[in-house]
């Protein structure tokens, strides 16, 4: 098949994705107005105890771990050295309330939090909170015009998401059950982060390395990257997944001799090599490794920028992020375009309450990936984290699954 045929087939494909059909509530009357839209700040019910972590712990966020600003001296350190600072341009959460004292909860990206009050509110206001597909096409042809991704895209995220909870609140029902039940009965997880016997002694099979090395750092950072993986190999040991997050750091000559250098390690996927802009780029690479998987998609939004990641075959794994990529409405469609290409959806922190709720209702979706808290603390913490996130241990490792409380599980004080 030539790519001109590729390209018409991928169109025509796109276009009949562009919506997933209506789900049975969708098309009732709720009876329900919705009457008040503001922002919170929640608070767990029942919040881990509080500790010290480990000085030498990883995921204390004082380590070095590859960014596009590494070929920069003065921010190469450390992520927090050029991201804002600490409380500046946040992620948000929303509360959207009805006339009947129905209400819901989601959580959108950084920075959308001043859409959602100086913008979306009065489009929502008064409007049928089960009218979710309705108001994200409002929500998005309204925004277009200022921002067609990033912090529209966290805004509409954090509002379809709260329209989702409202709506299983109302229902009395988890929002999986909502948009297709199970189609796993738990859910196959893996860690993110390079504490990396912390979480193999917690039980995980399946870890992602922070990769702490790019261009910037030569030889020297290469083989350093390769010793991490390879000890961490080692630790695992053969039948065990690894997986490496490279942050948007590295090259496509980079990557492709890396990937050569971890061959004997096993490595399942490379994640987000190259900035997420190109797709040409991704597509090359996705052509010519053979020994790996090329995964990206967190800095991806909306499914109109997933059509050009599938365009360009620039990725054998999607990782959308649901508080990102437009909530979960927009992550149904991107992964129902991902399906008839036969392409695992794993979403980017997609082990959170609410993005488990799509993965277990999801064919394509295969995985979740994990936090742990940091190491260092009481056997307390992890045994209630474990209890919070619903984890079982099983021949893959660790799973997960979502809470049957309704709507997406919140367990919170507004």
């Amino acid at each position: 098949m030539n790519r001109r045929s590729f390209l018409q087939i991928c169109g025509a494909s796109a276009l009949s994705f562009a919506a997933t059909p209506a789900l049975p509530f969708q098309n009732e009357k709720s009876k329900l107005k919705v009457t008040g839209v503001r922002l919170i700040q929640p608070k767990q019910k029942h919040p881990l105890p509080a500790f010290t972590p480990s000085k030498d712990a990883w995921s204390t966020g004082g380590v070095e771990v590859a960014s596009p600003m590494s070929i920069y001296p003065d921010y190469k350190a450390m992520r927090s050295l050029f991201m804002p600072d600490p409380g500046k341009l946040p992620g948000f959460t929303v509360e959207i309330s009805t006339d009947k004292g129905v209400k819901g909860y989601g959580q959108g990206g950084p920075a959308g939090g001043q859409l959602v009050e100086q913008h979306f509110t009065k489009l929502l206001l008064g409007k049928d909170p089960f009218d979710i597909e309705r108001i994200w096409d409002m929500l998005w042809r309204s925004s277009m015009y200022y921002d067609r991704a990033g912090i529209g895209m966290h805004a509409i995220s954090g509002i379809d998401l709260a329209l989702w909870d409202l709506a299983g609140n109302a229902l009395n029902m988890p929002v999986y059950r909502l948009i297709g039940g199970e189609t796993k009965q738990r859910i196959p997880a893996y860690c993110t982060g390079n504490d990396i016997d912390q979480h193999i002694e917690f039980g995980f099979k399946r870890l992602k390395l922070a990769i702490p090395h790019g261009p910037a750092d030569g030889r020297e950072g290469m083989r350093k990257n390769v010793e991490l993986v390879k000890s961490t190999r080692e630790k695992l040991g053969p039948d065990g997944d690894i997986m490496l997050d490279c942050w948007m750091s590295w090259t496509e000559w980079y990557a492709l001799e890396m990937s050569e250098l971890v061959a004997p390690y096993r490595v399942y996927w490379m994640e987000e090599c190259l900035q997420p802009h190109d797709y040409e780029g991704f597509g090359r690479l996705n052509a010519e490794i053979k020994s790996t998987r090329i995964a990206t998609g967190e800095h991806e939004y909306n499914r109109y920028g997933f059509r050009q990641l599938l365009e360009h075959r620039s990725a054998s794994i999607w990782q959308p992020d649901i508080h990102w990529v437009g909530g979960l409405t927009e992550l149904r469609r991107i992964a129902a375009l991902a399906a008839a290409y036969d392409i695992p959806v794993i979403p980017h922190v997609g082990g959170t309450f609410d993005g488990v709720q799509f993965t277990m209702a999801t064919v394509n979706a295969p995985w979740s990936e994990m936090f742990m808290p940091s190491p260092g603390g009481p056997k307390e913490v992890y045994e209630q984290w474990g209890e919070q996130n619903m984890v079982t241990r099983g021949p893959e490792g660790i799973y997960t699954r979502p809470s049957e409380r309704p709507g997406l599980g919140w367990d919170i004080v507004a």
